[in-house]
């Protein structure tokens, strides 16, 4: 159940079975299952737990008091949520499914006798919580310069080279995307109306295929372009590493 978070932590560093053996371990403890919509934990609550995706994906986000939505980042599976919220008092945010969710809930005590007792696991951790902060400054950069079909091609980019760099693109080029159109709004700071032109334009343009609740990229060199992304902020190589996932030559050749 653990694998997806093995597969991203090795984008940092090989682990051993042992290191293996202990998140599998940990991440069997206590598992949760949500509904599409369901809230994990909402604005206000004290954090009780680390939240791990084993399945499905979530979202972070806050309401305003007129009930308008801003999405703040999307989960997919491998994603642990907030890993030092228990120094908060309570959360400033919600976190809610988007799909069908798993989810173990691992302790903060239980996090910090795993990464006295492995101290490389304490650096992939530290790790990965950079690699939210340089996506989230991503973020900011994508709603504050990129225009609306650039935003649109940006964060499909991004969720799709993230899905492949945990193993769930498949060789059509297909990887899961619960995503709705009302959910790319919220992220994108753009109306329903116009994302669904944008996604219509990327289509027109043989770029993807959205349909059945997946994400199909045809060309992701030409929509990579479109966007302007450079992946650079996933850190999805280790130094002198092959890159992590699957793809045709040609993406291999885009993403260098």
């Amino acid at each position: 159940m653990v694998a997806y978070l093995i597969r991203k932590l090795q984008n940092f560093a090989p682990l051993s079975d042992e290191e293996r053996l202990a998140l599998q371990d940990l991440a069997g403890r206590r598992l949760r299952v949500l509904n599409s919509r369901d809230d994990i934990i909402e604005q206000g609550q004290k954090p009780g737990f680390v939240n791990l995706m084993l399945e499905g994906f979530a979202c972070r986000y806050k309401i305003l008091p007129d009930g308008r939505r801003q999405i703040l980042s999307f989960f997919i599976p491998g994603d642990l949520c907030d890993l030092h919220n228990d120094v908060l008092g309570v959360m400033d945010h919600s976190i809610g499914a988007i799909s069908p969710l798993r989810i173990a809930q691992i302790a903060a005590d239980e996090i910090e006798v795993l990464m006295t007792r492995f101290p490389r696991l304490r650096r992939a951790f530290w790790w990965n919580e950079l690699v939210g902060e340089a996506t989230t400054r991503e973020w900011l950069t994508n709603l504050g310069q990129r225009t609306g079909s650039e935003r649109v091609a940006h964060l499909l980019c991004e969720t799709f080279v993230r899905m492949r760099s945990i193993g769930l693109v498949d060789e059509t080029g297909a990887c899961p995307f619960p995503i709705t159109q009302a959910d790319l709004s919220d992220a994108l700071g753009i109306s329903i109306v116009h994302t669904n032109r944008m996604l219509q334009d990327l289509r027109a343009e043989g770029l993807i295929v959205l349909k059945g609740r997946s994400l199909q990229v045809d060309d992701l060199g030409a929509l990579m372009r479109l966007a302007n992304f450079e992946p650079s902020y996933l850190h999805l190589r280790r130094p002198g590493a092959d890159e992590v996932g699957h793809g045709t030559e040609a993406d291999r050749e885009a993403l260098a």
